[in-house]
Formats: structure tokens, sequence, C-alpha cells
């Protein structure tokens, strides 16, 4: 079974909201970088690399990065690309919109004796609530995987569950013990 991250899913979901494409040469996503954080030292501890190394990258002296290094500046350019398009998405899925989510884990659940709580795969596409999709943007400001995968959790057993507090109240915590397939949208 493959771990998937729930962090990297909702950084796929603020990704889809993007108005123009992130830099792609390794000059522009440098120039970006040292702009962003206002000087090549600071970029050359992120990357750890030399100071040296971030300015031939800034002048174009440097074109072609090793492939760990390639993947290490895109991230850190996707991840600072566009902030206010990324906090209107957030805005919006807390306050009114919501988010989908597709997700195919592992999910057990606590519940009262004589009842089954044996984890089972299952596959669930639905819509969460604005303050569902509020707390998982939170947890991931947070940066805990931890605590984004309980606020999945937490969402699932309000929302599939206990289908909004209409059935299984005796509920008591649902476990997500392994996710193989996790994806938002809007």
């Amino acid at each position: 079974m493959v771990n998937r991250s729930v962090g990297q899913a909702l950084d796929q979901l603020l990704q889809k909201a993007f108005t123009r494409k992130p830099p792609q040469s390794a000059g522009a996503q440098m120039r970006f970088l040292v702009k962003q954080l206002k000087g090549t030292k600071a970029v050359a501890q992120l990357l750890g690399i030399s100071q040296r190394t971030v300015e031939r990258y800034v002048k174009d002296q440097i074109k072609k990065p090793r492939p760990d290094l390639a993947g290490r500046m895109a991230a850190e350019v996707r991840k600072r690309w566009q902030p206010k398009v990324r906090e209107r998405v957030k805005r919006a899925a807390a306050t009114s919109q919501g988010v989908m989510i597709d997700v195919r884990a592992q999910l057990g659940y606590a519940a009262p004796a004589g009842t089954t709580d044996e984890a089972r795969e299952r596959h669930l596409t639905l819509a969460l609530p604005p303050h569902h999709a509020g707390r998982l943007f939170d947890a991931q400001e947070r940066g805990g995987e931890r605590q984004m995968r309980q606020a999945v959790a937490d969402a699932l057993k309000d929302v599939y569950f206990q289908q909004r507090g209409t059935r299984a109240a005796s509920l008591e915590e649902v476990r997500m013990l392994g996710v193989e397939h996790i994806e938002f949208d809007l």
C-alpha cells in the first residue's frame, strides 16, 4: 500500500487555482527565490548549496541543476508562488465552498462493545463542508501530517459515518491507517 500525504494533496488543490505558471527555468526559479527571501544567502541556506552557486544560477551561468536540486528548487518555488491566490482559495473553501475529497484508505473506528471496528479499505468521494475545509487548512499551516490526517478522519466521521449527526451517534473515533490515494478539489 502506498502512503500518500494529505499535505501534498492540499498543495495540489492550491496549485490548481494558480492563474499563471510558476517559473520553469533554473535561473528564473532562483531569481524568484532570491526576490522572495531577500538575498542569495537565505536561498543558499534553504537549498543547502553555496551562496556563489546561487549567484551563478541568478546570472544564468549555470542552466542545468542536479536532479535533486532541481526538485527542491521547484518545490520551494511552488510553495511560495501566488500567495494571494492561495489565500483566496483557502478563505473560500473555509467560509462558503467547502472541498470535495476523493480518498482510498484503511479506515477503522472506535465504537462501543458489540460492534465491528476492524479497519477496512474504503473508497469515498464526498463533499466536505466549509468548517472541515477550514480545519484542514489550519492543520496544514501548523505543518503536521498527523494533524491533517486527523482532520480528514474527523471530517469523514462527521460526513460519512455519522451523516452529519443523523446516525451512529455512539461512534467515538475514526482512524485513518493507510492512505493509498487522496485528492481534493473545489
